[in-house]
């Protein structure tokens, strides 16, 4: 399970695979049944590791997309991460933390999913756990080991869930933050997007090294310095670098708006997952790379 790189936590999500065509009814769940539904979480989990009972167990009642829990520096689990640190009984043993709605029904903003991602068929509810060093890597070790394999709520977890969130729930099940990762990838594989993914890859685990995308027919694309510069090629430049074929005007037309298309596409999968995007002007005959290395 991905850790922290600032004090010892793993990090997971309870993901719930939705039938089509029904939303949650509810973004965040009052502090009752937010709290009945981290015990049972954390009931599942020790089935997998039982150490997980010497843990604390921190959730945030709220589903979100899953690009949310995959961006840089973990923010979903950073903010719950800091709501851990203040809240109370620390040294009094292992605690079940469930961050709430709050008494009207307002969801805070630590727990607010972005509205524009609303809508996939896959939510996520994360949780983190903390303690002692030695217990965590043991937990670490044991749940990326089993979960993805084994890793399906409960029954009454999953009901738990479904009726408090107000939705269809068809598969409820934990993952690590590696296996969201794996599962994204494979997701856009199967989309087209397979050729992204090492991108995105790369500002998640390794966000200070340099990665490309430099494959025809896919838009040309640099990540450095946590951010993704996209060449932006004029209508001669594109047509020497993607059409190099006799075409008539109206097919290239055509392919070129494709192309286009393809390059807003990316730009918002990659922002999506928190990842800055600018467009980098390459005129004439100049080499691209050049244009996104400046």
């Amino acid at each position: 399970m991905t850790r922290s790189t600032t004090s010892p936590v793993v990090m997971g999500v309870m993901a719930l695979e939705l039938a089509a065509g029904r939303m949650p009814q509810r973004a965040a769940l009052p502090a009752t049944e937010a709290s009945a539904l981290a015990e049972k979480l954390g009931r599942d989990l020790a089935t997998h590791a039982p150490q997980v009972r010497d843990l604390d167990l921190v959730l945030a009642a709220a589903h979100f997309d899953p690009a949310e829990a995959l961006r840089p520096g973990w923010p979903l689990h950073q903010r719950l991460r800091e709501l851990h640190q203040r809240a109370p009984g620390r040294g009094e043993g292992a605690r079940l933390i469930a961050f709430s709605a709050d008494d009207a029904g307002d969801i805070p903003m630590p727990l607010q999913a972005e509205e524009g991602l609303r809508g996939g068929l896959l939510r996520v509810v994360p949780f983190l756990l903390a303690g002692d060093d030695h217990t965590v890597a043991a937990v670490d070790e044991r749940l990326e080991s089993v979960l993805l394999e084994t890793g399906m709520a409960q029954a009454d977890t999953a009901l738990l869930a479904q009726n408090a969130f107000g939705a269809q729930v068809e598969h409820a099940r934990y993952m690590t933050l590696n296996d969201l990762a794996a599962m994204t990838a494979m997701q856009y594989e199967h989309g087209g997007l397979g050729a992204l993914w090492p991108v995105i890859e790369t500002a998640l685990m390794a966000p200070g090294e340099e990665q490309w995308l430099d494959a025809v027919p896919e838009p040309l694309l640099r990540y450095a310095n946590g951010e993704v510069h996209i060449a932006l090629f004029e209508p001669m430049a594109w047509r020497a670098r993607y059409a190099t074929q006799e075409a008539t005007d109206e097919r290239l037309e055509r392919a070129y708006q494709h192309f286009q298309a393809r390059q807003q596409q990316i730009a918002a999968v990659l922002e999506s997952h928190g990842i800055p995007v600018t467009f980098a002007h390459c005129p004439g005959k100049a080499d691209p790379r050049t244009s996104l290395s400046a």
